[in-house]
C-alpha cells in the first residue's frame, strides 16, 4: 500500500474549518522515521498489520464535499505533503471526533468544507486523480461528477462524525464500489442505493440550507424595525412609523420574501439539476401568493423537481438538433406552465386550507397546550443537534414567524441554546466527569450557546451520547416550556442572546435559559459518572 492515496470526501453544512498546523509540524519533525517505516511497509506487503508499532501510517486527507482525504504511506509522506494545502478540521467542532481518531491512527487530515460559507480547501483535479478511494458523508446532494470512475463510499454526515475509524479502514481495504457519473445530471449523487426517505431528506436540506440566509438576515432586520419604531404613532403601521424603522422593515421584508421561492427552487434543483431551479422558484412564489405558505413551497419544490426530471426524460427522445433549445426554451416554458397549472388547481387549494387551519389552531391554543408545545420543540432542538429532528423544529419555528406565532420561534431558539451551555456548566462544576481537554472547552461552549450554535455540543454527544443527550434534552425541554409559560416572543429567527432586545419579556427569557441550562447540567452530572483518569 506504499503508493496508494485514499481520498475521503466528508461534507459538513453551515460550519467553519480549523487549522491543524501543530500536527503538520509534528509530522515534519519525524519525516525520517516515516520514510524508514514506509520501506518496511513495502517489504511486508499484505502482512502490514503484523509489523506492529514499527510501522507508521501517514494520511493526507483533503476533505471535499463533506470532505476529501488523501492518505499516503510513510514512504510517500514528504511528496504527499507537497500536494496538501493545509491540515485542518471540518465543520469546526463537528470534525473533532474524526480528527482525534485520525491522529490516533497516525493520519493527518486536510479538510474542505461546503457549508453556508461556501466551499473551502477544494482538492485539485490532480489530487482527485491520484486518490484511490472517496468517502462521501453528506446530507445533501453534492458535485459527484469529478469522482467518476473512482471507488466511492457514501454515508450520512453522522457517520462521518461517529464512525471515523470504520470509514478510514473501509477506504483502506480497497472494497469501495466504483462510482459512475450520469453525464446528464452532473450535480446529483448516485441515489440508487438510498432509501426514499434518505433522498427526500437530502433534497429538503438543499432547499433549507439555501433558504436560511434570507430568513436569518431578513428576520433580524424586521425585528430591528420593531425595536426602533414607536408603536404609539400609528399602531396599524407599526414597524414603519419612523424612517429608520421603515428602512429596516423594507429591507427585511424584501429578503424574507425570497424565503419560499428559494426553498422551493433549490429543492427542485437538487432533484433535477439546474433546469429545475426556475420552475421551483416560480412554484415557491405561487405558493406564497396562494397563501399555502411554507407547506405549499415544500410541495412545490418536490413537484417542480420531479416534473422537470420527467420533462428531461421525455425530451431525450427529441432529435439532437433540439439539444441547445432544451435548457433555454423547452424546460423553462413547459416546466413553468405545468407548474402554474399544478399550483393553481391541485397544490394551492388543499395546502392553503391546511396552512390556514394550522395557523388558527396555533392561535387558539391555551396556556397549558403552548407549554407542552414549547417542551416538545425545545427537546427536539437537543435530540440530534443539527440533524433532521433539530432542523424540523427550527424550520417549523421560522415558518411560524410568517404566520405571526412568534412565541414558537422563542421556544425553538432557547431549546437550541441550552445544550452547549449545559455542557459548559457541567465541565466547570463537575470537572471530574470530563477529560482535561474537554474541560478547556467551557468558554467556547458558553459563547456558542449564547450565539445559538447548538452544534457546539456535538463532540460531547458523539463521544458519549447515552450520558450527554438525555441531559441536554431535559434542559432544552424545560427552557422551551418556561419560555412559553413566561409569554416570550421572538420575531428574529436567529441571533441568540444578541437579539435579546427584540424578545418580549427578556428577563423571563433569560430566567428560562438559566433554569434550563442548570437542569441540563444536573441531569448530565447524574448520568455521567466520574472518570477514573481524566487526564
Amino acid at each position: 500500500m506504499a503508493n496508494k492515496i485514499i481520498d475521503a470526501t466528508l461534507r459538513f453544512v453551515d460550519d467553519f474549518t480549523k487549522p491543524m498546523n501543530k500536527a503538520l509540524g509534528t509530522m515534519a519533525r519525524h519525516s525520517s522515521e516515516f520514510t524508514k517505516a514506509g520501506k518496511n511497509i513495502t517489504k511486508t506487503g499484505k502482512n502490514i498489520q503484523k509489523v506492529g508499532s514499527s510501522l507508521t501510517k501517514t494520511a493526507t486527507v483533503p476533505i471535499v464535499g463533506m470532505g476529501v482525504a488523501a492518505v499516503k504511506t510513510a514512504a510517500d509522506f514528504e511528496s504527499g505533503m507537497s500536494k496538501v494545502q493545509s491540515i485542518s478540521g471540518a465543520s469546526g467542532k463537528n470534525m473533532g471526533k474524526l480528527t482525534e481518531k485520525a491522529k490516533e491512527m497516525g493520519i493527518t487530515i486536510k479538510v474542505e468544507t461546503d457549508g453556508s460559507g461556501g466551499t473551502k480547501n477544494a482538492p485539485s483535479a490532480k489530487e482527485i486523480e491520484e486518490c484511490e478511494a472517496i468517502i462521501v458523508a453528506a446530507d445533501k446532494n453534492i458535485e459527484m461528477a469529478r469522482f467518476n470512475g473512482k471507488p466511492v463510499i457514501q454515508v450520512k454526515v453522522a457517520d462521518g462524525i461517529n464512525k471515523a475509524e470504520e470509514l478510514i479502514n473501509q477506504a483502506l481495504s480497497g472494497n469501495a464500489p466504483i462510482y459512475h457519473s450520469d453525464h446528464a445530471v452532473t450535480a446529483q449523487s448516485d441515489e440508487s442505493g438510498e432509501s426514499v426517505g434518505r433522498q427526500i431528506y437530502k433534497h429538503l436540506m438543499n432547499g433549507v440550507s439555501h433558504m436560511l440566509p434570507f430568513v436569518i438576515g431578513g428576520g433580524i432586520l424586521i425585528a430591528l424595525a420593531f425595536l426602533f419604531d414607536d408603536y404609539t404613532i400609528d399602531p396599524s403601521n407599526f414597524g414603519k412609523n419612523t424612517e429608520l424603522a421603515a428602512f429596516f422593515k423594507t429591507a427585511g421584508d424584501t429578503a424574507f420574501n425570497f424565503m419560499l421561492p428559494v426553498l422551493s427552487g433549490y429543492i427542485a434543483m437538487s432533484i433535477a439539476d439546474r433546469p429545475g431551479l426556475a420552475v421551483g422558484f416560480v412554484g415557491g412564489a405561487l405558493a406564497s401568493a396562494g397563501n399555502s405558505g411554507f407547506l405549499g413551497a415544500l410541495v412545490a419544490g418536490f413537484a417542480a423537481g420531479y416534473l422537470v426530471h420527467g420533462l428531461r426524460k421525455l425530451f431525450d427522445h427529441l432529435p439532437d438538433a433540439f439539444e441547445g433549445l432544451k435548457p433555454v426554451l423547452l424546460y423553462p416554458f413547459f416546466g413553468i406552465l405545468l407548474m402554474a397549472v399544478l399550483m393553481a388547481f391541485i397544490i394551492n387549494p388543499p395546502v392553503a386550507a391546511i396552512n390556514n387551519g394550522l395557523t388558527d389552531f396555533l392561535n387558539s391554543m391555551g396556556g397549558s397546550s403552548k407549554i407542552l408545545l414549547g417542551t416538545l420543540l425545545g427537546a427536539m432542538m437537543a435530540v440530534d443537534m443539527g440533524g433532521p429532528i433539530n432542523k424540523a423544529a427550527y424550520v417549523f419555528g421560522t415558518a411560524s414567524i410568517t404566520s405571526g406565532n412568534y412565541d414558537i420561534m422563542a421556544a425553538v431558539m432557547i431549546g437550541g441554546m441550552v445544550p452547549p451551555l449545559a455542557i459548559a456548566l457541567a465541565t466547570f462544576f463537575f470537572k471530574n466527569r470530563f477529560t482535561k481537554k474537554e474541560q478547556q472547552t467551557t468558554l467556547t461552549n458558553v459563547i456558542m450557546g449564547f450565539s445559538f450554535i447548538t452544534e457546539g455540543a456535538i463532540p460531547f454527544a458523539a463521544s458519549d451520547p447515552l450520558h450527554i443527550i438525555p441531559g441536554c434534552v431535559v434542559g432544552s425541554g424545560i427552557a422551551g416550556a418556561l419560555s412559553m409559560a413566561f409569554g416570550c416572543t421572538l420575531m428574529a429567527p436567529h441571533g441568540g442572546i444578541f437579539v435579546i432586545g427584540v424578545i418580549s419579556n427578556p428577563f423571563g427569557y433569560l430566567a428560562a435559559l438559566i433554569i434550563g441550562s442548570i437542569a441540563g447540567m444536573l441531569v448530565l452530572s447524574v448520568l455521567k459518572k466520574p472518570l477514573k483518569n481524566n487526564s
